[in-house]
């Protein structure tokens, strides 16, 4: 930093250690990582990475930050092409898919989630519950959406179908690892088909 501004070569620098972080935490989770394991992958001193975030936690935050955000970009940026209701829902649910490939052999957030979802309250499980949470919201806004525009029956429940949905990419990511991606896919999108149908206005219900 220079005269407390950021500088092009800080920024670089800093998304190296990221980088660097993330490939360490696609293989440990968010609890491997530590100052020391990251300057010696980013061939830095760790007063190097240290400067750069201060605490292996505020190291930790930045990197859910940072993943977070290009999952967001990923995964809600496009489907906001697609008009509102189900042709956004189903994109939405696409990228998802893609986001599983593309991260099949380890996705931080949601190791994130798994590591911290038993721990006491403290500021990176408080960060995972808000990203988290977030997402659902997302989701939740996105099936209103298609509710409103008459694709889903009106008393749907919007926070159960978030679940479902939310449940089955869970499924996809978990088996994707195990068994193959494009069985997991083929199947999470067959599931997502029958689960959207008994949603669909004149579609019988079942929950009392």
């Amino acid at each position: 930093m220079v005269g407390g501004t950021i500088t092009e070569k800080g920024i670089a620098t800093r998304e190296l250690i990221l980088a660097r972080a993330y490939q360490l935490a696609q293989q440990g989770g968010l609890e491997s990582l530590s100052i020391g394991t990251v300057a010696i992958s980013a061939g830095m001193s760790k007063s190097g990475v240290f400067a750069h975030f201060g605490s292996r936690e505020q190291l930790q935050l930045a990197l859910l930050d940072a993943v977070g955000g290009r999952f967001v970009e990923f995964v809600k940026a496009p489907a906001l092409h697609e008009p509102r209701g189900l042709p956004r829902l189903r994109k939405l649910a696409e990228r998802w898919c893609e986001w599983s490939r593309a991260h099949r052999n380890g996705c931080v957030l949601l190791s994130a989630a798994v590591e911290y979802d038993g721990r006491r309250n403290g500021p990176i499980r408080e960060h995972v519950l808000r990203q988290q949470g977030g997402w659902r919201d997302e989701l939740r806004r996105t099936i209103g959406l298609a509710v409103d525009a008459g694709h889903l029956r009106k008393d749907t429940d919007t926070t159960q179908l978030a679940f479902e949905i939310y449940s089955l990419m869970l499924g996809l990511h978990h088996d994707a690892g195990l068994f193959g991606y494009d069985e997991a896919r083929d199947r999470a999108e067959l599931a997502l088909e029958r689960l959207l149908a008994s949603y669909r206005p004149g579609a019988r219900e079942v929950r009392q």
